[in-house]
């Protein structure tokens, strides 16, 4: 059974299909937008004071736009997709952090 699952996903690999995939916007559109949830996931690591609070509400609004276009683009773009949900998440964390920063810096 594993074999040939794992004989399945190598033939996949190995497919024209395949390749013009790694060649299409499809693939390279999502591979340099992985960027901003790394960045963001990177900065969880620093001080919630350098958290833009403009910054990370737009980039909400930006993420959450292109997960409902990575949806509903035909044949829908799931690795796009993937991408903005997880710049979502992280950009609602830095927001979580940054709105306690500064409730705690006012006491």
């Amino acid at each position: 059974m594993a074999g040939a699952l794992g004989r399945k996903a190598v033939d996949y690999v190995r497919s024209k299909e395949f390749r013009d995939y790694l060649m299409s916007t499809h693939f390279w559109g999502p591979v340099a937008n992985w960027g901003l949830p790394i960045a963001a996931i990177n900065d969880m690591k620093k001080s919630p004071e350098i958290v833009s609070g403009r910054m990370t509400f737009a980039l909400c609004f930006y993420s959450l736009a292109f997960m409902r276009f990575a949806y509903k683009v035909q044949p829908r773009n799931w690795l796009l997709f993937a991408c903005h949900f997880t710049n979502e998440i992280a950009q609602l964390i830095q927001g979580g952090r940054l709105i306690k920063y500064r409730f705690e810096k006012k006491n």
